[in-house]
């Protein structure tokens, strides 16, 4: 029997065994928490890593936990081969669920549970990889690591401290996207905004509002208190415009006021094309009420004007742009909240490789200036790595031995740990076809595309180790 055959072999005999793993990595709620001692991005993150290393030790593979930043774990004590680099944390659960987070239910092939596409059952894929190149004895003359984060969600501060104490592998990839390969990450201006007045006593207004968790997370939900209006009368503007919007609502009475929740469907941020943006919805519905001539109402008016409902692409904000390298660009409006005396927020913006401060960060922070908001904001350079170096064209090969599908390279507007890694990519681990709801409720990955996953990446390993 050949390498190839042995490897699919092994990885189809272990399939029960990676269920499991991912089952114990999705248990531990790994969501970014205050920093702790020896807990840089708190106990669910340090804990996941804990686990993590259990796992990989447990398969008899060396780790080294970096602080809690990060952990890595060896094939072997040569040479660097290949770096892996995957992540442990995962955004917070949001609503929407139809079973526990936490808890993997596995139906008709599909595991649903926080962490099975992004990032948990792609990592344990890579591990399987090496695992089956390991335990098949396949003479290697290169080292495999793979590296599991713990803040790649909230800002890949753990990569940092990684790569202040070590250095890269002649090759990096990520599996935290989807195959083929993406080669072009794109940049990101990501503006926080506030603003404060004085209590207002005009009425109706609107006393609050709550949307958003993270910023790169389009929200389902989005919620406001007005006060000084009929419950009837905003009934009747959500009827009228609920089935445009496409979001569902509730009015209810609370006291002298009227509480007014939207859902739409929430998504990564990096795609607001897929979702319906809970926020710009409710901002469309309260500026059709007869709300009273205050700052709060001008505001909201300002902002609706700015991210009219269904614009993903900047067009409002008059940044819209493309490239044939990267793409469009993509812009949401992913946090809103409103107290008696201010407002804040945050836009997500994946940016082109043509975008820059001059046609994208300057034109947008100023028209948040226009209707009175302090900007604090930034860019991050887009990635591209040529599609014709021979670490791309090795894990092509890999993917066409296995899939019998002609590989290409892709641009995406997420980001991932090889962004600000040399002649790094993201490759797989989903397919084109099923869509993993990362970021939203229900997040699910199919079994047999995550085997098929870890055979790509064992050959892939073997090519370049071998």
């Amino acid at each position: 029997m050949g390498v190839k055959e042995s490897i699919y072999e092994w990885i189809d005999a272990h399939e029960r065994e990676y269920v499991e793993d991912v089952k114990r990595l999705v248990a531990v709620k790994s969501v970014k928490g205050p920093a702790e001692p020896g807990m840089p991005y708190g106990p669910g993150p340090a804990a996941a890593l804990a686990e993590a290393a259990k796992i990989c030790e447990g398969y008899g593979f060396s780790v080294k936990n970096y602080e809690n930043h990060a952990i890595a774990a060896d094939m072997n004590p040569l040479m660097p081969g290949v770096d892996i680099l995957a992540h442990m944390d995962v955004v917070g659960e949001g609503d929407g669920w139809d079973t526990d987070p936490y808890v993997v239910v596995e139906k008709d092939g599909v595991l649903y549970g926080r962490g099975t596409s992004d990032d948990k059952g792609p990592a344990v894929a890579a591990l399987y990889a090496m695992r089956c190149i390991k335990e098949l004895g396949i003479p290697m003359k290169k080292n495999a690591r793979l590296i599991l984060g713990a803040d790649e969600e909230s800002g890949s501060q753990d990569m940092v401290y990684y790569y202040s104490v070590e250095k890269p592998a002649p090759g990096t990839f990520s599996p935290d996207a989807a195959f083929p390969i993406c080669n072009t990450e794109k940049g990101r201006y990501a503006p926080v905004f506030e603003k404060n007045w004085e209590p207002e006593n005009a009425l109706p207004r609107v006393k609050t509002l709550d949307a958003g968790i993270v910023v790169n997370v389009l929200p389902a939900d989005a919620s406001a208190v007005i006060t000084g209006i009929d419950a009837a009368e905003v009934e009747k503007v959500c009827a009228k415009l609920a089935g445009e919007l496409k979001v569902s609502y509730t009015v209810t009475t609370e006291g002298e006021d009227v509480k007014l929740a939207v859902k739409g469907v929430g998504c990564h941020a990096s795609m607001p094309v897929i979702g319906v943006n809970g926020i710009t919805a409710l901002l469309t519905i309260l500026t059709e009420l007869p709300l009273a001539d205050c700052e709060s109402s001008r505001t909201i008016a300002g902002l609706a004007k700015l991210f009219p409902h269904g614009d993903g692409e900047g067009k409002a904000m008059g940044v819209a742009m493309r490239d044939e390298i990267s793409g469009e660009l993509t812009m949401a409006l992913t946090v809103l909240h409103f107290t008696e005396t201010g407002a804040s927020g945050c836009i997500d913006c994946r940016a082109p490789v043509c975008a820059n401060e001059e046609n994208c960060r300057k034109v947008a922070d100023k028209n948040l200036s226009d209707i009175g908001f302090a900007v604090k904001s930034f860019m991050i350079p887009p990635h591209h790595t040529p599609e014709d170096t021979p670490f791309v064209q090795s894990l092509l090969s890999a993917y066409e031995e296995v899939t019998g599908e002609k590989g290409q390279c892709y641009a995406m507007g997420g980001g991932t740990y090889v962004h600000d890694v040399e002649g790094g990519v993201a490759f797989g681990a989903g397919f084109l076809g099923f869509e993993g709801n990362a970021h939203g409720a229900n997040e699910k990955m199919k079994i047999s595309d995550m085997l098929k996953a870890a055979k790509i990446y064992a050959l892939s390993i073997y090519n370049i180790c071998k």
